[in-house]
């Protein structure tokens, strides 16, 4: 009896140990084919080239279908077509690359993405600046309040695919490995093999005055009353600036490097995008001490490069009184725009 006992557990334990062992397989065979699945598919997508980085020579087809920048503008950033540049977020947006082309004679792609600072720009003019085959005529760059943070970081709270304008291939592919991607390879396929599919305006450009036009930013009070607001009508103010000496603008310093890297030929403009005025620090407070001496950094930054200009918005002039020329504090309309372009040009055409 007891014999007959013993060879019953020894059965069971058999029994589970091969039901383990089973198990173990079946989970190693699962996980190595859901990684060559996962490798199939970046691999087509290397291939397919969703985003048009120009790392694939499969397809000619030149252009990506309609989607947002950050993505976008891989392709617009290497079109051949373009010798110069506009990046920045929505405060530079409405500057549009057909009159900047109008009144200095360049080809200008614009490169702007909304909530984006200079980590992001800095990626673009890395990736634009590598991809031209002859020397750029000009690289204008929006340096808002963005740039002046002390953080070497250049920290900003939006996501961006810094993976897609990489220059280590592994981390292109890294970044591929998205679920994204499952729903961009469909649509990528049908814009390669349509004759008619909508491609991504490239140029760039945007207006978004009907956007927030729609939104009421013209006409809702409520919307229309945040004009009002003084963020700084109670600032401390100080004879001399209370961090004189310490204050340091990593942004500025990159930027340096990029002013002293590019070619002779090229043109560098900063514009300093406008403010309303009721958020602009009145003069003596500890912001408008911080504010100037970020452009001064970033000012002494280009001048590194012999070919460089300053068009300085965030300044008391007319249009930035006037409330009916702002949709919000920060963001302004098509009749500022197009000073500000005729101020583009007019740099352009001093310095090349």
């Amino acid at each position: 009896m007891m014999q007959t006992m013993n060879s019953s557990i020894s059965s069971s334990e058999a029994a589970v140990q091969h039901d383990g062992t089973l198990w173990r397989r079946f989970a190693i065979t699962l996980v190595v084919a859901t990684l060559a699945v996962l490798a199939a598919i970046v691999a087509l997508a290397i291939v397919v080239d969703p985003y048009d980085s120009g790392r694939s020579a499969l397809f000619e087809k030149p252009g990506v279908r309609p989607q947002g920048p950050r993505t976008a503008n891989a392709s617009r950033g290497r079109d051949p077509a373009f010798d110069a540049m506009v990046v920045g977020n929505s405060r530079i947006q409405l500057l549009s690359p057909e009159r900047l082309n109008q009144g200095s004679g360049l080809n200008f792609v614009q490169l702007a993405v909304p909530g984006s600072g200079p980590k992001e720009h800095l990626a673009l003019i890395d990736w634009f600046l590598r991809h031209r085959k002859a020397p750029p005529r000009a690289v204008v760059v929006s340096v808002d309040d963005l740039w002046c943070t002390s953080d070497p970081a250049l920290p900003n709270d939006k996501p961006f695919p810094f993976w897609l304008y990489s220059r280590d291939p592994l981390e292109y592919a890294e970044g591929l490995v998205r679920f994204d991607l499952l729903e961009e390879l469909p649509m990528r396929f049908a814009y390669l093999l349509g004759k008619d599919q909508e491609r991504a305006r490239p140029d760039g450009y945007w207006d978004y005055e009907p956007e927030y036009t729609a939104l009421g930013y013209t006409t809702n009070p409520a919307i229309r009353k945040r004009l009002e607001q003084k963020p700084y009508a109670s600032a401390e103010r100080f004879e001399r600036d209370p961090q004189e000496g310490k204050r340091r603008f990593p942004a500025a310093e990159r930027l340096k490097e990029v002013a002293a890297s590019l070619p002779a030929e090229t043109a560098l403009v900063l514009i300093v995008p406008p403010a309303y005025i009721n958020i602009q620090p009145p003069a003596g407070t500890e912001k408008a001490f911080s504010l100037q001496a970020c452009k001064a950094a970033l000012t002494a930054a280009a001048q590194v490069h012999p070919k460089s200009a300053v068009v300085d918005w965030r300044v008391d002039r007319p249009e930035n009184r006037n409330p009916n020329l702002f949709f919000d504090a920060l963001h302004y309309r098509l009749p500022i725009a197009r000073q500000i372009e005729k101020d583009v040009t007019a740099a352009l055409r001093r310095v090349l």
